[in-house]
This record gives C-alpha cells, sequence and structure tokens, in this order.
C-alpha cells in the first residue's frame, strides 16, 4: 500500500506542546535528516490527511505556516491536547469524522503506516484506532473519532489524566505486530525522542540508512 489521501476525510494533528524536560531543548525544533522535527513530521500527515494543525502555544510555531490550536490545558500531558483537537474537529464545517495525532517526536514514522492506519480507522467501529509495539499501546500515534471527545473530556474532568486510561473509556481497536511489522522489520517505527541521547542515536541510525 502506497501513501495517498483516504477516501473518508481525516484531520491531522500534531501535539507539540510538552515541556522536553528530559530532553533540555525544543524537540520540535532540532533536526533529524537536515530538517526540524516538526517540519518533518508536518510533512508526514500533510500526504495523508485534509489537514495539518498543531497543538501548541500560540505563536510559537509560527515559522512553519501551519494553524496552531492552544491547548486548552498546558503543562497537563497529552490526554488534554487529544481532547481539544478533537474539539477543535467538532467546530470544523468539513465534518471531520476521524483525526489522526501524533506526537512532535518520533522520527521513524512512515507516511505508509500512516495512511494504513487512516485508512483501517475509516473502516472501523471503535473510537480510536491505535497500535501495540512490543514496548505496550502507542496512543500518540492513534486515529481518534471526532465524537469521542464528550467521553474523554468527561473522564479529563474526573481527573483522568493518562492517555492510556482515557483509551479505556472508549471502544478501542488495537494495530499489534501482525499489522505493523511489514511497516518496520526493525521495530522503530513507535521510537521517540525521550532525552538528548535518543535524539543522537536517531540522527546516528538514519544518518547510517543514507550512506
Amino acid at each position: 500500500m502506497t501513501a495517498g489521501k483516504t477516501e473518508t476525510e481525516i484531520a491531522g494533528y500534531i501535539l507539540a506542546g510538552g515541556g522536553s524536560t528530559r530532553f533540555g531543548r525544543d524537540k520540535a525544533l532540532v533536526e533529524v535528516g537536515g530538517k526540524p522535527m516538526l517540519e518533518r513530521m508536518i510533512e508526514l500527515l500533510r500526504g495523508v490527511t485534509k489537514q495539518v494543525k498543531l497543538v501548541a502555544a500560540p505563536g510559537k510555531y509560527s515559522a512553519f505556516g501551519v494553524e496552531t490550536i492552544e491547548d486548552q490545558w498546558p503543562g497537563e500531558g497529552p490526554l488534554g491536547g487529544i481532547i481539544t483537537a478533537l474539539e477543535d474537529a467538532a467546530k470544523s464545517p468539513a465534518n471531520i469524522e476521524w483525526n489522526l495525532i501524533v506526537s512532535c517526536d518520533m522520527p521513524f514514522l512512515t507516511a505508509d503506516w500512516l495512511a494504513f492506519v487512516c485508512e483501517r480507522a475509516t473502516k472501523s467501529k471503535a473510537q480510536v484506532m491505535l497500535p501495540c509495539s512490543t514496548s505496550g499501546p502507542e496512543p500518540l500515534c492513534a486515529c481518534w473519532q471526532t465524537a469521542a471527545a464528550a467521553k474523554l473530556r468527561s473522564g479529563f474532568e474526573r481527573s483522568v489524566r493518562k492517555v492510556t486510561e482515557g483509551i479505556a473509556l472508549l471502544r478501542a481497536e488495537v494495530l499489534d505486530e501482525a499489522d505493523w511489522k511489514r511497516f518496520d522489520n526493525e521495530g522503530r517505527l513507535f521510537w521517540n525522542m525521550n532525552t538528548a541521547a535518543d535524539y543522537a542515536e536517531a540522527v546516528r541510525i538514519l544518518e547510517a540508512e543514507r550512506k
């Protein structure tokens, strides 16, 4: 399967509101493969979604030319960013049903994989379509139904903060190794950069692959 627009319109959102405290600097701006991570992610999502927006502090990434939605609960973790994205999608006149929401620090994601996730989501009766890697659930590379916003907000207002606990409130469909292995022989698809050492390793791997 090749990357491309899916038949059902899907919105893309990139979560770029984290504090990057363990990383030591803004992960969205570090260069991987000659481009800032955020630029790489924008290009990826533009290949498979109808529109791309950022969930981040207003004006912080204006140089990238992408509309930014302010996180309603900054500093409270990614679940708040996901709800912010879904509630934004609900306001869209395009009647967006599904949303691909990813974090900004996953250097090994591919357009083919994201297109596959989007296609599976549009055919699913679930409210969230998420992969599960050898490390566990990967909710920051998932498709979410716009209509799931109300249940997630209700949980959030009851102090639910973990994304996996939010998913437990929904009908979820899981994509396991049988689904993602053909897109990722090395087991790196969902690898993210939490520390400076992770970043250095990602750069090393990508540079070696380019040789």
